[in-house]
C-alpha cells in the first residue's frame, strides 16, 4: 500500500520500487513545475532549483514496516504516500526563490482619487503580497516531486484605505472641487482663473489613518497657476537706490510694495471648493517692504570720495572692453561684510555681451583674446580699494610688469581662471563709480572716510635678464623689445583717519619675470643644388655661435 510522490511500489522488491520510481518520479526534476504564490502563477525547473531525490533515503523510508499488526493487516486495503526524500542545494534554491518574487511580489495600492482632467476618477485599493521565502523553499522541498501544481506561501500587505473611504472622498470632496472653475478676484476687475481641468494639480488626497482619505490642496501649485494673471493688479517692491547724477551722491527713495498675499487669499481653499456652487473669492492684498529701504540706504553713510585711482594709455580695442566693464560695475554697492568679486558682478565677457578681441598675455608672450584689457580695470579697482581701506581677498599680479602701473600693486583676472576680490570690513556701505574715458579710468570708492591709507614702494631687486624667443611670422606672432625681470614690494600703511593712529603695516612682495624678446622671422628658403658641381662631403668643423634662443615654459595665462 506504499506509494511515493503518487507512484504505487507496494508489494515490490527494494530493487523493483527503485527501478520505478526513478523512471516515473526521475523525469520530473527536468520537466517545468508550476507554482502559485496567491492569485500569481509561474514556473520553476526543480533541477535547476537545486532540488533532486535521495534514491537510498527513500527507499529507506519504503521498506520501513509497520510494527502494529492492525496497521500492518489494513495495508492491503489502503494506501500510505511517503513522498521522495530531496535533496537540496541551499545556495540554488534561494537563488530560485529570490528569482520568483519579480513574479509574485506586489506592493500593496492604497485607495484614492485621481482626476483626468476635470473628472475626478476613483482607484479601489488593492492588497500586496510577498513570497514567504522559508515557507516557500519548504513546500518546494516537500512537493515538487508530484509533479503537480504546488502552492506556495505569502505574506499579505494590506492597505488602510477602504473602497468606502474612496467613495466619500469622491462624493464629498473631490467632485464639489472640479465642479466649477475656481476664481480669485483682484483690482481693477481682472481675475485669475484655475480652470476645472487644473484643479488636480491643486487638490491631492492621503490616507487618514481610519479608512478613509484626507484630501490636501497645495497652495504653492494653485498660487502659480493663479499669481501671473494678477501681477498687472500689483505695485512691484523697489530697492532704494544712490546715484551721482548731480556730482554727489543721492538717495533714491525706495518703494514699498503692494501685493496679492497669495497664502492669506487661499487659507480658505478647503471650504472654498467644497460646495457644488461658484468658486469665487477676492485677493487679499498687502504691502511688501524693499530689500533696501530708504532709510537703511541713508544709513550706508555714502557721502565721500574714501578712494580713488586713474590709469590710462590703452588701445582703441582694449579701451572697448575696458568701458563695457567699468560701466557694469558702476553704481556696486557693498555692504558692511560683503565681499567684491570683479568676476563674480561683470559675469562672462564675451563676444555675446559686447567684449572684442585685444591684447593679452598669454603663455608668457602677447597675444590676443576677446575681453583683451580688462586687466587695467582689475588694477584700477584694486588700487581705489587699496587707498579706500579694503581687506585684500585674492588678487593676482601680471607676470611681467607693465609700466603704466605701480609696482607690487596692479591686478589681473581671466574669466573662470583669476580673479579679484576685496571686502568692506567698514561699518558703512561703499559704492563703486567707475568713468571709462577715451584714453583713461578713473574709478572712486564713495562711502564714509574712516581711515588713511599710505603706500611705500621699495626699491627693485634681483634682476634678472630676458631670453629671445624667435617665432614664425604671422598672426600670431608679435614682436617684442622685452624687458628685465626684478623683485619689487609695496607696503601698506592704514592709520585711523580721526586721531591718525597706526592701524596696521602689510608688506607683499612680487616677482617679476623678465620680458622675453621676441622676433618674427620667416622661414629660409632651402638653397638649390649646384647642378654644375658634384655635391661634395661636408668636412667636419666646430659649431657656429648663434643667438641664445629659448622657448617659455607654459605658464597660466597672465590675463585678459
Amino acid at each position: 500500500g506504499v506509494t511515493v510522490a503518487g507512484v504505487d511500489v507496494g508489494g515490490s522488491s527494494r530493487e523493483e520500487a527503485e527501478a520505478i520510481l526513478q523512471a516515473q518520479v526521475g523525469p520530473r526534476a527536468d520537466q517545468p513545475l508550476t507554482v502559485t504564490a496567491g492569485d500569481v502563477s509561474t514556473q520553476l525547473v526543480p533541477s535547476a532549483a537545486g532540488l533532486g531525490v535521495d534514491w537510498e533515503a527513500t527507499l529507506d523510508r519504503a521498506d520501513s514496516q509497520p510494527l502494529n499488526p492492525v496497521t500492518r493487516l489494513t495495508s492491503f486495503f489502503t494506501t500510505d504516500e511517503i513522498g521522495v526524500v530531496s535533496t537540496r542545494d541551499e545556495a540554488a534554491l534561494a537563488s530560485a526563490v529570490d528569482g520568483l518574487r519579480s513574479e509574485t511580489d506586489r506592493a500593496s495600492r492604497e485607495g484614492t482619487v485621481v482626476f483626468e482632467g476635470p473628472t475626478p476618477v476613483p482607484v479601489d485599493p488593492s492588497t500586496g503580497q510577498n513570497l514567504n521565502g522559508e515557507g516557500a523553499e519548504a513546500a518546494l522541498t516537500e512537493e515538487w516531486a508530484f509533479g503537480r501544481t504546488v502552492d506556495l506561501p505569502v505574506d499579505v500587505v494590506p492597505v488602510t484605505v477602504t473602497k468606502e473611504g474612496v467613495q466619500r472622498a469622491l462624493d464629498e470632496v473631490a467632485a464639489p472641487a472640479a465642479s466649477a472653475d475656481l476664481v480669485v478676484t483682484g483690482r481693477d476687475g481682472k481675475v485669475a482663473t484655475a480652470a476645472r481641468q487644473q484643479i488636480g494639480a491643486i487638490v491631492g488626497f492621503e490616507p487618514d489613518g481610519n479608512g478613509g482619505l484626507k484630501p490636501t490642496y497645495n497652495i504653492e501649485a494653485a498660487t502659480g497657476i493663479l499669481a501671473p494673471q494678477l501681477v498687472s493688479t500689483e505695485i512691484a517692491p523697489k530697492d532704494a537706490t544712490i546715484t551721482l547724477d548731480g556730482g554727489s551722491p543721492t538717495v533714491v527713495p525706495a518703494v514699498v510694495g503692494d501685493l496679492v498675499q497669495w497664502p492669506k487669499t487661499l487659507e480658505a481653499l478647503p471650504e472654498l471648493l467644497r460646495g457644488n456652487g461658484s468658486h469665487t473669492t477676492a485677493a487679499v492684498y498687502g504691502p511688501v517692504p524693499p530689500a533696501l529701504t530708504t532709510e537703511a540706504a541713508q544709513a550706508l553713510g555714502v557721502k565721500e570720495v574714501i578712494g580713488e585711482f586713474t590709469t590710462g594709455g590703452f588701445s582703441a580695442a582694449s579701451g572697448t572692453n575696458i568701458r563695457l566693464a567699468a560701466s557694469e560695475i558702476n553704481g556696486a554697492l557693498i555692504k558692511p561684510g560683503d565681499t567684491f568679486s570683479l568676476n563674480g558682478y561683470t559675469g562672462p565677457r564675451g563676444t555675446a555681451q559686447g567684449y572684442v578681441e585685444s591684447g593679452i598675455i598669454n603663455n608668457g608672450r602677447p597675444d590676443t583674446a576677446v575681453g583683451g584689457g580688462v586687466s587695467q580695470v582689475a588694477t584700477t579697482l584694486y588700487n581705489a580699494a587699496y587707498f579706500a581701506g579694503m581687506e585684500d581677498v585674492a588678487h593676482t599680479e601680471h607676470s611681467y610688469y607693465i609700466s603704466r602701473y605701480p609696482e607690487a600693486r596692479e591686478a589681473t583676472v581671466f574669466e573662470g581662471a583669476i580673479d579679484l576680490q576685496f571686502r568692506n570690513t567698514g561699518k558703512t556701505g561703499v559704492m563703486i563709480q567707475a568713468i571709462g574715458g577715451a584714453s583713461d579710468l578713473t574709478i572712486r570708492f564713495w562711502g564714509t572716510k574712516s581711515v588713511d591709507v599710505e603706500s611705500i614702494t621699495g626699491n627693485r631687486t634681483k634682476p634678472t635678464e630676458p631670453d629671445t624667443v624667435t617665432l614664425p611670422a604671422g598672426d600670431h606672432c608679435i614682436a617684442s623689445s622685452g624687458a628685465p625681470g626684478f623683485t619689487a614690494s609695496d607696503t601698506r600703511v592704514i592709520s585711523d583717519h580721526a586721531t591718525g593712529q597706526e592701524i596696521s603695516r602689510n608688506t607683499r612682495t612680487v616677482r617679476y619675470d623678465p620680458v622675453p624678446i621676441v622676433k618674427c622671422e620667416a622661414p629660409a628658403a632651402a638653397p638649390k643644388p649646384d647642378e654644375r658641381t658634384p655635391a661634395a662631403s661636408p668636412a667636419p668643423s666646430a659649431p657656429a655661435e648663434s643667438p641664445k634662443t629659448t622657448t617659455p615654459k607654459p605658464k597660466p595665462n597672465d590675463g585678459e
